[in-house]
């Protein structure tokens, strides 16, 4: 789980939201899913993760045709890597890795009427519907690279830490945002981007042979901007997740 900051925009019209780690968890629709796997070989290592989350919220808004508005955002990522040990023994490990990060981004937007009777005709002459529903996603894939490591401090306890750098303006191309200039709406090109930034760290529990928990802290930051689209977000807070060894 995480706070949110930063710039997010779609159809070239941006917003910049600041969210912090409890107002999120107020607006949870259920429980996140986060999931991970890490399986190694000798000095090779095969190791994933991934999770998911939808966030919703209503308003009431001024007028006498439409008075409620819902807003469903739904986020989710997945990411696998293979790594490769280069410091390897009892009291600590340093990898070198690579591999792909899937990212997905998706809304829903629903506007309903006041239930007046009394305006049903005037929404009939003016062609309303009782209900107006926006709904879109966007996804995309970034090549990853980066490191991770761990120091033994206690018996089965140990220190982690890893970070990564994504994107590599893989996915770049054009882009645009909507700027108002007087009474008029225009639209100005903007430079496209796709890179992600990752850090995390905190404690690691060897539970048994096979089951391992940690418990940190986790900040990723995307800087994305791809036509009409813009996440130039950070996702920052708290994690707790398990593993299974092979």
């Amino acid at each position: 789980m995480a706070g949110v900051s930063g710039n997010s925009g779609v159809k070239g019209v941006v917003a910049d939201p600041d969210v912090s780690f409890d107002q999120l968890l107020t607006h949870l629709t259920h429980v996140p899913i986060v999931l991970s796997a890490d399986i190694r070989y000798k000095r090779w290592e095969f190791f994933g993760d991934g999770q998911y989350m939808e966030v919703g919220t209503s308003a009431s808004l001024p007028g006498l045709l439409f008075t409620d508005a819902n807003i469903h955002l739904k986020v989710g990522l997945a990411e696998g890597f293979v790594g490769y040990r280069v410091i390897n023994c009892d009291k600590a490990a340093l990898s070198f890795f690579a591999g792909a990060r899937y990212s997905y981004q998706g809304g829903d937007l629903n506007i309903f009427n006041n239930g007046d009777a009394r305006l049903v005709r005037l929404r009939e002459l003016l062609g309303i519907r009782n209900k107006l529903a926006f709904s879109d996603s966007t996804d995309w894939v970034d090549p990853v690279i980066g490191a991770r490591g761990r120091v033994k401090i206690w018996k089965a306890t140990s220190l982690y830490a890893e970070g990564d750098v994504g994107g590599f303006d893989a996915n770049s191309g054009s882009a645009f945002e909507i700027h108002r200039e007087g009474r008029t709406i225009a639209r100005e090109p903007v430079e496209s981007s796709d890179w992600s930034y990752q850090v995390q760290g905190g404690l690691e529990f060897q539970i048994s042979r096979w089951f391992w928990a940690q418990v940190g802290w986790r900040y990723l930051k995307y800087d994305y901007r791809q036509e009409g689209f813009t996440n130039k977000t950070a996702l920052n807070g708290p994690q707790v997740q398990g593993g299974i060894n092979f």
